[in-house]
């Protein structure tokens, strides 16, 4: 019986790995759209430490000359989940296939990439408040004691550094006195999805991250943050590497040892972060990877027909 799905094409791997790149090199060859997986790419006013791509458009946004998607969608003071994520990128993704281009959905929140290629269906329970601000006063690691206790398996999958998800998986938890991981589903998949990660070494990733995090403080990335965290003050957007880490600091009379020991932390938990990213990424069998632009483009040939 021949698949009836529309087709989608996922640029996937952990930070600084060249995703952005090589997703806005395949949309030229391919005639395709960029749909953004990124949980803080989402987020406006967050440019600099998102290494959000530059936007070519006063109109909508477009970089590389390929327009891109779900970037800039809202503020940093309104909630933004995985659920809110899901609903409005199948919308892009339905409108690209719709235009008979090729959508590539391209990003490196695993979460985020699973909802759509699984259609995983979360639970639809309002947030309490009450709750959410006792949990927003524990520690991490105290809410990491907590989920194992009221959800061994789900503890096992989630990842456990970020804090919102946790907060999250805990409220469920508690206000349906079941599992927050069991409650989730997966449905019948929306799209043919062909999933390439992009595999590097990690002394060359090392390397990247590195050159990139120079790059964003050179750039201005503290300025950055200090503005969006007088602005906002502590909100979740901001327990974001590049940006948490300035905390604390005034901005007028930051030493070069302080800006050093900033740029030697952000270095540091990026490169942990990558190391997530991958360890998620790498249960998935489903996955093709690949080191170089030739072996990508031989696969979204073969997948599309051409």
């Amino acid at each position: 019986m021949e698949n009836k799905l529309q087709k989608l094409i996922v640029i996937l791997g952990p930070t600084a790995s060249g995703k952005t790149d090589l997703a806005i090199w395949l949309a030229n060859k391919f005639d395709g759209e960029i749909v953004s997986a990124d949980s803080r790419l989402v987020y406006k006013e967050m440019n600099i430490g998102t290494a959000k791509p530059i936007n070519e458009s006063k109109t909508g946004y477009v970089s590389g000359g390929i327009e891109h998607h779900m970037i800039n969608v809202s503020s940093l003071k309104s909630v933004y989940n995985v659920a809110t994520y899901k609903e409005r990128a199948i919308k892009e993704i339905k409108k690209i296939n719709k235009k008979r281009k090729v959508a590539f959905l391209v990003g490196g929140t695993g979460l985020y990439i699973d909802a759509i290629i699984k259609n995983i269906d979360f639970p639809g329970i309002k947030s309490d408040e009450k709750i959410r601000k006792i949990l927003e006063k524990k520690s991490l690691e105290e809410l990491i004691k907590q989920y194992k206790k009221l959800d061994p398996l789900g503890a096992e999958k989630i990842d456990c550094k970020n804090k919102r998800r946790l907060i999250r998986a805990i409220e469920v938890c508690k206000l349906t006195k079941s599992s927050f991981w069991e409650n989730r589903r997966l449905a019948e998949p929306i799209f043919d999805c062909l999933v390439i990660g992009i595999s590097v070494k990690k002394d060359l990733l090392l390397a990247r991250i590195k050159k990139r995090v120079r790059k964003m403080i050179k750039t201005g990335l503290g300025d950055e943050a200090f503005k969006i965290i007088k602005k906002y003050g502590n909100i979740p957007p901001l327990e974001t590497i590049g940006y948490q880490e300035w905390k604390g600091f005034d901005n007028r009379k930051i030493a070069k040892k302080e800006l050093n020991e900033i740029e030697d932390k952000i270095i540091l938990n990026t490169n942990k972060f990558a190391k997530r990213q991958i360890t998620w990424f790498k249960r998935d069998a489903n996955i093709k990877w690949i080191e170089t632009k030739k072996e990508a483009e031989k696969l979204v040939k073969n997948f599309l027909g051409k």
